[in-house]
């Protein structure tokens, strides 16, 4: 392997454990925010004993927001 492959796998090795470093925070902090889960449009049915829920919004808004970060980090 040359230097150029070595560079190429330290970036790789960086983004990887900055994108853990990330996820790790929002999963440590991510129920402090308070919006997050509770936009119009999340599904939430409840009964007696069950409890439907599915974050379409929230799932839908981060997708867009990871996208457009994923975007930005390719064009360098």
């Amino acid at each position: 392997m040359n230097s150029g492959g070595f560079e190429a796998l330290g970036r790789l090795l960086l983004l990887l454990g900055l994108f853990l470093v990330l996820l790790g925070l929002f999963l440590v902090y991510g129920k402090h925010i308070p919006f997050l889960g509770r936009l119009p449009g999340d599904i939430r049915i409840e009964r007696d004993n069950f409890v439907f829920y599915f974050p379409i919004t929230t799932s839908i808004l981060l997708s867009v927001l990871l996208s457009l970060l994923l975007y930005l980090f390719s064009r360098r």
